[in-house]
C-alpha cells in the first residue's frame, strides 16, 4: 500500500476521541503483522481502546519513537463538501477528517515500514499509537509508560507527527481544565446582603482568574509564543434559576495555556488558597459556604526542547529547515518529554486545517513527509 492508500484507510475508521478505538488498532496490528512486525497493546482500564506500540530494528540504545494519534474529533454541524470519512482527493489536496490531524503523519511512517524491514537498521525505530488525544492526551501518558517497561534498551527521543509544514517545533504550552463549584444560600432576592449568592461569588473568582493572567503578563514572557505569556479562560457559566432567585449554586469551566518557565500546579495552589481565604470570610455569613476545584482533565506538560538538542539536530538535518517555531496548543510532546523523551513536533499538513469541516492535507505535504521518514532510515541505516 502506497502512503494515500494507508491514509484512505485510516480515514476510514471514523473513531472520535472519547470512543473505542479497537477497530483501527486492529487494522494496524494486521497491516504490521503482515511485515512480520510484533505489536503491544496499552489497554485502558475497561479494555475497550488502546495504544499500540512496536519496535523495528535491533534492541539497542539511541532509537527514535515516532508517534501520533487514533482518534479525530467530531464532524456533526459542520457542513463538509464530500463524505469526512472517506479520503478524497480534488486537485492538489486530500479531504477528509483526520487527513490532516493527524492521521497524515502515521500513513506516512506506515507507508515506509516495508522499507525499515528490509534496512540494516544500526538504530531501532518505534511507533507508538495513542488514544484519545483529542479529548485531552489521554492514552500517551501509560503508552510512554509502557514504552519505558517493554525494552530492555532505551529509545532517545520522540517524533510526534502533529501538522506543523514539516516545521521543526521545539515548544508547546502546557494545559489543565478544570472546574469550580461555589455553593452558596439560596433565597429572595432582596435578601441579597442577608445570603450568599453563589452567582456573586463565582464571578469575582472569575475575576480573580483574569488579573492572575494580566499579572502573569507583565511578569512571564516567552516570545516565542502567542499570546507571549500563559493564558487562563474560562469557557463555560452556569447557575442561577430565576433573576428574583439567590443562586445557591454555580459552577465554571475554565483552562491555564502555560508557557514553559510558568508552572500550572504553582497556580492552581494560588488559586486555591485565594478560595480557602473566601470560604473563611464568607462561612460567617452561611457556614455551608464551599468553593471546591476539580481536574476537568489531567494536566498535559509543556514542550521546551532546547535549540541544540540531539532530536533538534536530527530533525533540522531531516527537514533541512533551519528555523524552530512553538506552538499554544497542547499535543503528546509535552507528555513524551516528561516521560524522559526528548520530543519534537514535526508533520505534514496545516494545523489551520485541523478541527474544521473540508479538513485536507495537500498531496506534496503527505509526500514529502514520506521523504523525511526515508531520510530518517538513511540516517539509522
Amino acid at each position: 500500500m502506497n502512503v494515500e492508500q494507508i491514509l484512505a484507510k485510516l480515514v476510514s475508521f471514523p473513531i472520535l476521541g472519547g470512543e473505542p478505538n479497537l477497530a483501527i488498532i486492529e487494522w494496524l496490528e494486521e497491516y504490521l503483522a503482515n511485515l512480520g512486525i510484533t505489536t503491544h497493546r496499552v489497554y485502558n482500564a475497561e479494555k475497550t481502546k488502546s495504544s499500540l506500540h512496536c519496535r523495528i530494528g535491533p534492541a539497542v540504545d539511541g532509537g527514535i519513537i515516532l508517534s501520533g494519534h487514533t482518534d479525530v474529533v467530531p464532524v456533526a454541524g459542520q457542513n463538509w463538501n464530500t463524505d469526512p470519512f472517506i479520503l478524497t482527493p480534488i486537485g492538489d489536496k486530500l479531504y477528509g477528517r483526520g487527513s490532516c490531524d493527524m492521521k497524515a503523519f502515521l500513513a506516512c511512517f506506515l507507508s515506509v515500514a516495508p522499507t525499515m524491514i528490509k534496512t540494516n537498521l544500526k538504530k531501532p525505530i518505534y511507533f507508538a499509537l495513542s488514544y484519545d488525544e483529542e479529548i485531552g492526551c489521554i492514552g500517551a501518558p501509560d503508552l510512554i509508560a509502557a514504552i519505558s517497561k517493554h525494552y530492555d534498551e532505551r529509545p532517545a527521543y520522540a517524533w510526534i507527527g502533529e501538522p506543523s509544514m514539516l516545521m521543526p517545533i521545539v515548544g508547546q504550552k502546557g494545559i489543565c481544565v478544570q472546574q469550580t463549584i461555589v455553593n452558596g444560600s439560596a433565597g429572595h432576592s432582596s435578601r441579597i446582603r442577608q445570603e450568599v449568592s453563589a452567582i456573586h461569588e463565582a464571578a469575582k473568582l472569575v475575576l480573580w482568574l483574569e488579573n492572575k493572567m494580566n499579572e502573569l503578563a507583565k511578569e512571564s514572557i516567552d516570545d516565542r509564543f502567542h499570546p507571549p505569556h500563559s493564558s487562563i479562560h474560562v469557557g463555560t457559566f452556569n447557575g442561577g434559576i430565576a433573576p428574583n432567585v439567590i443562586a445557591d449554586r454555580c459552577s465554571f469551566k475554565w483552562d491555564i495555556r502555560c508557557i514553559p518557565k510558568d508552572s500550572i500546579p504553582e497556580i492552581l495552589a494560588e488559586f486555591e488558597a485565594h478560595c480557602r481565604i473566601r470560604e473563611a470570610v464568607l462561612r460567617d455569613l452561611f457556614p455551608a459556604f464551599k468553593i471546591e476545584t476539580i481536574n476537568d482533565h489531567p494536566e498535559v506538560p509543556a514542550l521546551d526542547t532546547k535549540e541544540d538538542a540531539e532530536i533538534t539536530l536530527l530533525i533540522k538535518e531531516l527537514t533541512g529547515s533551519s528555523i524552530l517555531d512553538t506552538v499554544a496548543y497542547a499535543a503528546e510532546a509535552g507528555q513524551f518529554e516528561f516521560g524522559g523523551f526528548p520530543a519534537i513536533i514535526c508533520g505534514p499538513g496545516d494545523i489551520a486545517q485541523a478541527h474544521r469541516a473540508n479538513e485536507f492535507v495537500a498531496k506534496d505535504q503527505l509526500h514529502h513527509g514520506v521523504v523525511l521518514i526515508e531520510r530518517l532510515v538513511q540516517k539509522f541505516s
